[in-house]
């Protein structure tokens, strides 16, 4: 009797430890990235000087992408960006499309509940841009009655949401909220300060009004239980700041060197 007993639990333990393994799985086995050398990057490239593509070769670029280049170059990784719209990427990331978000992507405790993110990278804000051609809306004190431009998923739809009698527009990348805005529809554009800028030095046909409206940090995001790529992340962003190349990226694409306090 005890020794048919003990023969059962043999077998028992003979289908489920392995079971087990399998559904558990090594840290190699779920790190794809380590495996392949590959990391799966997911962006908006409709954000620039943050992420655009590179008319030329197709490929995106932008300080975002620079900061990956150096974070993929530091690890021996190469990085396979995949572009895809803002307000559906933190969706993307949980399903496995791609492992990790660089995406001038604000870190906030609504996302955080969802994601975890890397150290800071840089340092942006909100502000409030209209037709160069406008006198009456100054600041965002202006905007009660007026119909805002923003883009979908963002920090920028989120408070231009709690301003008293606005209208808000939503749109799927920020350039079709200026092109909206100049053709007339709309009547000013909330957005990160550093993207409305670079947005009116190449068109010229908008401008900034007030002063800057919040403080947000962006992050790299990754899936929640990826706690060993965020740390690989961190500590080459470490290394990219404390090594000086943060400072050459940002002097690159914002002609200062600063970008993060």
């Amino acid at each position: 009797m005890n020794h048919s007993g003990g023969f059962l639990k043999y077998i028992v333990l003979c289908i489920i430890f392995p079971a087990l393994l399998i559904g558990c799985g090594s840290d190699e086995e779920q790190d794809q990235w380590m495996q392949t050398g590959v990391l799966r990057v997911g962006t908006d490239a409709t954000y620039p000087p943050f992420e655009m593509v590179d008319t030329r070769s197709g490929q995106p670029e932008g300080f975002d992408i620079d900061i990956m280049n150096a974070v993929c170059r530091i690890n021996n990784w190469r990085p396979e960006y995949i572009v895809t719209p803002f307000d559906g990427m933190i969706s993307g990331l949980k399903s496995k499309k791609y492992d990790c978000i660089i995406s001038a992507m604000t870190i906030t405790p609504q996302r955080q509940a969802i994601v975890s993110f890397s150290q800071p990278y840089y340092l942006a804000g909100q502000v409030v841009a209209v037709p160069v051609e406008d006198t009456v809306i100054k600041s965002v004190e202006n905007l009660s009655g007026r119909k805002v431009g923003v883009q979908l998923g963002t920090t920028g739809e989120r408070l231009a949401k709690t301003l008293p009698g606005v209208e808000v527009f939503s749109f799927d990348n920020i350039g079709a909220a200026f092109i909206d805005m100049e053709n007339g529809h709309i009547d000013a554009v909330l957005n990160d300060l550093p993207t409305s800028e670079e947005y009116i030095r190449l068109k010229g046909r908008a401008k900034i009004v007030g002063e800057l409206l919040s403080k947000e940090y962006y992050g790299i995001a990754v899936r929640r239980q990826d706690g060993r790529l965020l740390k690989r992340i961190d500590s080459s962003l470490t290394i990219i700041k404390e090594s000086g190349e943060y400072d050459k990226i940002s002097q690159k694409w914002f002609q200062t060197k600063d970008s993060i306090n």
